[in-house]
């Protein structure tokens, strides 16, 4: 039941936006209902605690590839871009 349990909620919920009150209330409402032992509970929060920590660091990730792809397309300067021209501006002066 415990696996089930976890395997529904990895899949069903956005894993990455789960906040650590709302993981807690969760493992709280399943114990009352009786479906997880108290250490099932623990065990589920460090688990989802962790996923979601590893869950945001993923999407950040991928988040800063596809702004970068984005800015490389549209032919943005970058800061080395930027303070290469200024070296060259100082050196003029």
């Amino acid at each position: 039941m415990f696996d089930l349990i976890k395997k529904t909620m990895l899949v069903g919920v956005g894993l990455a936006a789960m906040t650590k009150e709302k993981i807690e209330e969760l493992a709280e409402e399943l114990t009352q209902k009786g479906e997880l032992s108290e250490k099932e509970a623990k065990e589920l929060i460090d688990e989802l605690l962790e996923r979601s920590k590893q869950a945001k660091k993923d999407l950040n990730k991928k988040m800063e590839d596809v702004v970068t792809k984005v800015l490389k397309k549209m032919d943005v300067a970058t800061k080395k871009d930027i303070a290469r021209l200024d070296r060259k501006i100082k050196n003029i002066k």
